[in-house]
């Protein structure tokens, strides 16, 4: 696909993402304990270099939610931030070598309904942490702790009036014309907020001000010399020989890559178009952002669902959406940011209010209950366990949900029991019967009684475990006992109390073997 083919459904999205991205740079950087710089830097990077060298179509990098308990608690060990920049370039070379091995399959082995699962307690997560933003809470935010007093007015007058013209922009002008699909709804938010901002919010006015803590906060260099000095070099003299860092290093290869992995999954759901993304491709460009955001000094990076649902949501349809905002977030940090610092939080929170429903729309569950307790499982679940805990914990809690409704699902389709007449019995073996499934046998096997016909019949069976083999044989010989006949029914004809399972199908076993 041509990189401009798209452009005018690209440059809108582009916009959008980059709104999105700002503060979350910014965020990210703050809760890890970092410089707020080293959190553009990574947005930066991950938007130009990585979108560059991927070729996930409307994925998008930068600095993640997911890694900021890790890069504070390293930041605090290692005690030096020039220190941890060493861990983020060797953890990209180790992302590098991860691609060139073809670790990327890794992404493939998670089901889906984990993956719409995780998408969803995301799309919940964004959306209850843009509340206090939204109401301009100026204390720490708490259900349990709730008070109207730390409420500001205006920022709730600002939240409505954004929402407002969010979903009136695409729900409705949108359609009407196309010059409403060019421009985005986000970027007319954004520009009433701030025109708000300069004219109402910065008085003293009780109602409709909105206190300065409450807008965005983007460094604002005094000059050229000011602006370089905020970019910081590793030590790699000290850092590597420094076993800790390496294993920091290690950590964030790790963490940073399965999170990629997952995003990536996730992100070709939301593809309109349904390309798949090269999972060893994108390692090796998440490894080449890395080793150069702590060559810099910024954040690592992975693919952020976050950024790449809002690019979805917007009609991104390339990867130009992506290297543009990255460009957007150089070009603003350099120019503008005094005028990006007008920009109030309850605008922000306002274009992620809507992602989130987007994202956690209660009516998943319903669609996934139509599909099955074996699909509902797993994405509730998954659900919970993300907001219960983390983003990793959560997955991994799915994952061993999914793995164990399949093996439940499994273990009771491996076979059908038919009674033909009286005490003749016709047990049907499935395409595949492995030792998962062995337990439901034997229990169906057991339960006949004396005198009984047994016809076993494997013509579709083209997977049979040697422990059920084995048990088979075992079975025959209880079978002798209790005069029960067997009749093994299989495309190369049909046999009467087979003297071996084992010999009939071509299992040999060998002396000293285990």
């Amino acid at each position: 696909m041509n990189l401009f083919q798209n452009w005018k459904k690209d440059i809108p999205a582009s916009i959008v993402v980059f709104f999105v991205a700002l503060p979350l740079c910014l965020g990210v950087a703050l809760a890890s304990g970092a410089p707020l710089f080293a959190g553009i830097i990574a947005g930066i990077v991950g938007g130009i270099v990585v979108g560059l060298i991927s070729k996930s179509q409307i994925g998008v990098s930068g600095p993640a939610a997911g890694l900021v308990v890790i890069v504070l608690t390293a930041i605090t060990d290692l005690g030096a931030y020039e220190l941890f920049l060493v861990a983020v370039v060797i953890a990209g070379i180790f992302q590098i070598l991860l691609g060139i091995l073809k670790a990327g399959v890794i992404g493939y082995y998670f089901p889906s309904s984990v993956i719409k699962g995780m998408l969803c307690a995301i799309g919940i997560s964004i959306f209850l942490k843009q509340i206090p933003l939204a109401l301009g809470y100026t204390e720490t935010f708490s259900f349990s702790n709730f008070s109207l007093d730390f409420i500001t007015p205006g920022a709730i007058i600002i939240t409505a009036i954004s929402l407002f013209i969010l979903i009136v922009w695409d729900n409705i002008l949108g359609k009407k014309s196309n010059f409403f699909k060019l421009l985005p709804g986000s970027l007319v938010a954004v520009l009433v907020g701030i025109l708000y901002q300069v004219t109402i919010g910065d008085t003293n006015h009780e109602v409709f001000s909105i206190d300065h803590n409450l807008l965005v906060k983007v460094p604002v260099p005094e000059s050229v010399s000011d602006f370089l000095g905020q970019f910081t070099m590793p030590d790699f003299a000290s850092g590597l020989t420094n076993p800790m860092v390496w294993q920091v290093a290690f950590t964030i290869a790790i963490v940073a890559s399965l999170e990629t992995l997952l995003s990536v999954e996730a992100t070709d759901k939301l593809d309109p178009l349904k390309r798949q993304t090269p999972t060893n491709r994108e390692l090796i460009a998440q490894g080449v952002g890395n080793s150069l955001a702590g060559l810099i000094g910024g954040l690592p990076v992975t693919q952020v669902i976050v950024r790449s649902s809002a690019n979805a949501m917007s009609g991104g349809l390339t990867k130009l959406s992506t290297i543009t905002h990255g460009v957007l977030l150089l070009v603003s940090v350099i120019s503008i940011p005094m005028f990006l610092n007008l920009i109030p939080n309850a605008v922000l929170a306002s274009i992620l209010l809507v992602i989130g429903y987007k994202l956690g729309n209660p009516k998943q569950f319903l669609d996934m209950k139509k599909l099955g307790k074996d699909q509902l499982i797993p994405f509730a679940v998954t659900v919970i366990a993300i907001l219960a805990t983390d983003l990793l914990k959560g997955i991994i809690i799915g994952l061993i949900v999914g793995v164990v409704v399949s093996l439940i699902k499994s273990y009771n389709n491996s076979h059908v029991m038919l009674v033909k007449e009286g005490n003749v019995f016709h047990m049907n073996f499935a395409e595949e019967v492995t030792f998962v499934n062995r337990g439901a046998i034997v229990k169906e096997l057991d339960g006949l009684k004396p005198g009984s016909n047994l016809e076993l019949d494997v013509r579709k069976t083209r997977i049979l475990d040697y422990d059920i083999i084995e048990y088979l044989d075992e079975f025959k010989v209880k079978a002798k006992n209790n005069n029960i006949n067997i009749r093994l029914i299989s495309e190369r004809g049909t046999v009467d109390n087979p003297p071996s399972f084992r010999e009939f199908f071509g299992y040999v076993l060998v002396a000293g073997a285990h």
